[in-house]
Parts: structure tokens; sequence; C-alpha cells
């Protein structure tokens, strides 16, 4: 079984990635879905952060991932800042197609 060895300066680094994630998460898409998004986007960011750093990457010894900042594989999280970018664009570009409060309507003012 694997040993977690993620510390606290490495969860405090996470959840501050976690929080600005969020934040911009909101601002790409906007308050079409709820006001409450940036909330779930920082914590799908932090939940999946941990999985990528102890799960998917905690096989590799220190020196093979560095940096390595207090037990978080903290290039290989990014791939979760990527992930989650492209999931906000995405759902920016599905929101506004469909003229969902948020984005400019598709339909003319008489």
């Amino acid at each position: 079984m694997a040993q977690w060895d993620l510390g606290i300066a490495g969860l405090a680094l996470l959840a501050v990635m976690a929080l600005a994630f969020g934040v911009v998460a909101h601002l790409i898409v906007g308050r079409g879905i709820t006001r409450w998004l940036w909330l779930y986007s920082a914590a799908a960011y932090f939940l999946a952060g941990i999985l990528v750093s102890e799960v998917w990457f905690g096989w590799a010894t220190e020196e093979e991932l560095q940096p390595n900042i207090d037990g978080l594989s903290f290039d290989e999280v990014q791939l979760v800042t990527l992930a989650g970018l492209l999931a906000a664009l995405t759902a920016r570009y599905v929101l506004r197609r469909k003229g969902r409060p948020g984005g400019p309507s598709r339909t003319r003012a008489s």
C-alpha cells in the first residue's frame, strides 16, 4: 500500500492554487451556471490535485518529481490546471451558444 507524504505546506499550496483556479474558472465561465461556481471549481481542483499528486504519481520518488513541495508533485498538478481551463473554456463556449444568462443572447430586440 502506498504511503502518502503530502505535508501541511503542500496541502496549503494546493489549497491556494485551488482557490485561485476557482476564481479564474468563475471569471472565464461567468455567472451563467451558478454564483458558487468558484467554490465548486476550487473543491474539484483540490481533490483532483490530491489524486494526481498522491495516487497517479504517488509511485515516483522525490528525485523523479521535481519540483516536489512538501510532498506535492507541483508540475504534475499543473495537468489539473490545464484540464480545468479546457473545461472552463468549453463551458463558456457551450453556454454562449445556448444563449444562457451570463452570455450574449442570440435573439434580437424589437
